[in-house]
């Protein structure tokens, strides 16, 4: 019966390369269990050891911190917006898009919502020492999750502006504040305001409302 001393190594790789593995494999599990996750799970969905987990990582919250970086980054949702054939029609580039900023709010929120869940309140901060949460590292921390969330959205307001950019001459409000509204409507339908109970607007008529607004032709004003 194999052992421990028969735990298959890690394939060979970069350090920064096995570090991008782990983290995509982590993330996940921080998604499902927060911070009660442990790295002999994350080890073992891996295919690691999980001595190996601490050749790239000084501990757990470290990890854990690249997984709420990574889960904060773009790249994705950026691609996805990217792919959108810009000749189909606006109605469909928007709700194609939309669907991509769905996904990535998705993650964040069930990644940060079981860190939260679990009593993590922000990245930890590194103190003065180096070493975390010393000296108002974590008001820090969370300084910087903030800022990590506003240069992620802005990136992706921007992506959707450009997707608008075609139809500049048929909008109303120039891409960028159409991409602000847009971007502000697809929060609403993840967050409901009046709570997660309340009916939640489909993506079509998310799409429809923006593109033409509340009122129906016969009652807008003359």
């Amino acid at each position: 019966m194999d052992g421990p001393e028969h735990r298959r190594r890690a394939p060979g790789m970069s350090p920064e390369r096995r570090r991008e593995m782990i983290v995509r494999t982590a993330l996940p599990l921080v998604g499902e269990y927060g911070t009660a996750v442990t790295t002999g799970q994350i080890a073992r969905a891996a295919g690691i050891g999980e001595a190996t987990i601490f050749r790239v990582f000084a501990d757990k919250d470290e990890l854990i911190d690249a997984c709420v970086a990574e889960a904060l980054r773009p790249d994705g949702v950026l691609d996805e917006i990217a792919a959108i054939a810009p000749d189909a029609p606006l109605h469909v580039r928007l709700a194609e898009a939309a669907l991509a900023m769905e996904a990535h709010v998705a993650r964040i929120g069930l990644v940060l919502g079981a860190l939260h869940a679990t009593g993590r309140r922000g990245r930890r901060g590194r103190g003065a020492d180096g070493r975390g949460g010393a000296g108002g590292g974590d008001a820090s921390a969370d300084r910087d999750a903030s800022a990590d969330r506003d240069a992620s959205m802005e990136r992706t307001r921007a992506a959707l502006a450009a997707l608008l950019e075609p139809d500049r001459d048929r909008l109303r409000l120039p891409p960028e504040e159409a991409a602000d509204l847009f971007t502000g409507l697809i929060f609403t339908r993840a967050r409901p305001p009046a709570g997660p109970s309340a009916p939640v607007l489909s993506l079509e008529r998310l799409v429809d409302v923006f593109l033409h607004g509340a009122i129906t032709a016969e009652g807008a004003p003359e």
